[in-house]
């Protein structure tokens, strides 16, 4: 494994950056910014794939040693996508800072350059719904995050897992593992080469959503699930202009976006839209963007740890298994 391969500077006072900066005597700028030790500004929107700098979650990131780090966050009172459950801070919103943190880490101190992919092959999230309430400020929160499992293919790494704890204000709030394998671009577009624009595919036309309400959300935009004939079965609705679920043009349907699937078939299964407390997730093939991929359901009761009931998901295509993933929803209050 490499040490540190590059880092950004930490956050600069504007005075230094400004254009008064020249004007000032020497040691100035020094002695300004030592009046502002606690300055925070989100990390690089290349190091955790994102286009839109306000989708950064995470605000800045220390070694502790060659397998620990941590990742500090933090969540907005409220989120256009990631809209909160039960007055809590959505779970996916959880999962999509763990997210952030492993690409964060792969790039910055694992020594995998920017361009590379870095691929999903198992996700999972547990929270405490004790300490996600959204409170009168955002909410800070610390991922200690390990890294176990290295593996690198000349000199660059291959794949890894990921292990984090992540704490509020010192508060547990949950753990969160998932693990990534890396793809230089070269060989990601031989892997890919079938697929997409290049390759004269097509993505399919938007389908009609089911009744949001049916699935906890408020609007259809944000409804992932198209209606069937069958029970506990709907087809995967793939909207490409969607600013959070496609925040850049993909060549397959994003992780996220499964996992909403996930979420949302299992609020329909057991008809309610509760709080996730646990989501396991694998992520086994490529979703395509141009053939139907169906959601199925099947209903596991009382199989969570606190006797809560639990749904296994499955995304099929071309009668393949392409995701499958378990979610536990909270008890619905009475």
């Amino acid at each position: 494994m490499s040490a540190i391969t590059f880092r950004t500077e930490r956050p600069i006072s504007p005075i230094q950056g400004g254009s008064f900066a020249a004007a000032e005597p020497a040691g100035a700028s020094a002695t300004r910014v030592s009046h502002y030790p606690s300055l925070t500004t989100t990390v690089p929107k290349e190091f955790v794939h994102r286009a839109s700098i306000a989708e950064v979650l995470l605000t800045d990131w220390r070694r502790q040693d060659s397998r620990h780090f941590t990742v500090t966050a933090q969540w907005p009172r409220g989120h256009s996508f990631f809209t909160s459950v039960q007055n809590c801070h959505d779970p996916l919103m959880v999962a999509e800072t763990f997210r952030q943190a492993g690409v964060l880490l792969a790039h910055t101190e694992l020594g995998v350059p920017l361009g590379h992919q870095l691929l999903v092959r198992d996700l999972g999230v547990h929270v405490e719904p004790e300490h996600l309430g959204v409170g009168g400020v955002p909410a800070s929160v610390e991922l200690e995050m390990t890294c176990t499992n290295v593996k690198q293919r000349g000199g660059v790494l291959a794949e890894c897992r990921y292990d984090a704890v992540i704490r509020r204000d010192g508060d547990f709030v949950g753990t969160a593992y998932g693990t990534v394998t890396c793809m230089a671009p070269n060989t990601y577009k031989r892997v890919r080469s079938l697929h997409g624009p290049e390759a004269g595919s097509a993505p399919l036309a938007l389908t009609a959503p089911v009744a949001p309400q049916l699935v906890g959300r408020s609007s259809p935009k944000d409804v992932v699930l198209s209606p069937t004939e069958e029970p506990d079965q709907w087809r995967l609705r793939v909207d490409r202009s969607h600013p959070i679920l496609f925040d850049h043009p993909l060549d397959h349907v994003p992780g996220m976006l499964l996992l909403e699937a996930a979420r949302q078939s299992t609020s329909a299964t057991l008809g309610h839209a509760s709080l996730p407390l646990r989501i396991e997730s694998e992520f086994e093939r490529y979703v395509e963007l141009d053939a139907p991929c169906l959601i199925e359901t099947s209903r596991i009761p009382g199989a969570g740890p606190a006797g809560e009931d639990s749904v296994v998901v499955t995304a099929r295509q071309a009668d393949e298994p392409a995701f499958r993933c378990t979610v536990a929803l909270d008890t619905p209050a009475p």
